[in-house]
C-alpha cells in the first residue's frame, strides 16, 4: 500500500484552519481517501494534557514552551500521523511542526533551524508533505477569534512577528509551503484550498 498524505494548515491566530480543515477532510473523503485529522497542542491523551499547560497554564520560558510543544508533536507522530501515512490514510493537521517553527523560532526568538532540530529528534521522517500557510492580517485575524487562550493573547505585534517568519518559511520552502490568502469569504478560500490540494495530487 503506498504512503498517505501529510498536509498542515498553518497561520496565526484566527486564519481559518479549524474551518478548512474540516472542509478539506469532507472533500477528500468524497474523493475516496481515509482521512484522519489532527490538531496540535493535542491529539493524544497525552497532547492533550501538554495542550492545557501550553493553551491555559502559567507563563513560561520560551524554550519550556518549545520543549513542551515538541514532545506533544511527537507523541501525535508516534500514536496516530505515523501509522495512518503507513496504512495509506491522508493526515490533515490544524497546525504542525511549522508553527512551532514560526512562534518559538521566530516569534519568540529561539531560532528558526535551532528549534527544526529539537523537533526533528523527535519526528524523524513525518514531515508534512504540503504546509498550506492561510494568510490574513493579524488584526483581522485576531478578530476573527471565539476566544483567546495564552499564546492568542499575546497581542497583535506578536502576530506580526510569527506573519514575518511564516512569510520567511514560504519563501525558503516553496516545494512545500503554499500560501492561499483567507482574508476573504470561507467558501471561496475552501474552493482554493481543496482545489489546491486536489491538484498538487
Amino acid at each position: 500500500m503506498n504512503r498517505g498524505r501529510y498536509i498542515a494548515l498553518e497561520g496565526i491566530e484566527g486564519a481559518g484552519k479549524s474551518t478548512i480543515q474540516s472542509s478539506l477532510a469532507t472533500g477528500l473523503r468524497s474523493d475516496g481517501y481515509e482521512v484522519v485529522t489532527v490538531r496540535e497542542p493535542g491529539g493524544t491523551p497525552t497532547g492533550e494534557g501538554i495542550r492545557g499547560l501550553l493553551l491555559e497554564g502559567d507563563e513560561m520560558a520560551p524554550w519550556t514552551e518549545a520543549l513542551l510543544f515538541a514532545a506533544q508533536r511527537s507523541q501525535l507522530a508516534e500514536e496516530v500521523i505515523g501509522p495512518a501515512l503507513s496504512r495509506g490514510a491522508w493526515v490533515i493537521g490544524d497546525r504542525s511542526v511549522y508553527s512551532s517553527l514560526a512562534y518559538q523560532g521566530g516569534g519568540r526568538g529561539l531560532g528558526i533551524e535551532a528549534v527544526r532540530k529539537v523537533n526533528q529528534a523527535g519526528l524523524g521522517r513525518i514531515w508534512p508533505d504540503l504546509v498550506v500557510l492561510l494568510a490574513i492580517d493579524p488584526e483581522a485575524g485576531l478578530a476573527r477569534q471565539d476566544g483567546e487562550d495564552r499564546i492568542g493573547g499575546q497581542g497583535v505585534d506578536f502576530q506580526r512577528r510569527v506573519a514575518v517568519f511564516y512569510d520567511e518559511l514560504a519563501a525558503d520552502e516553496p516545494e512545500v509551503v503554499a500560501v492561499v490568502d483567507a482574508s476573504g469569504g470561507v467558501v471561496d478560500v475552501i474552493e482554493r484550498v481543496v482545489t489546491l490540494v486536489r491538484n498538487r495530487w
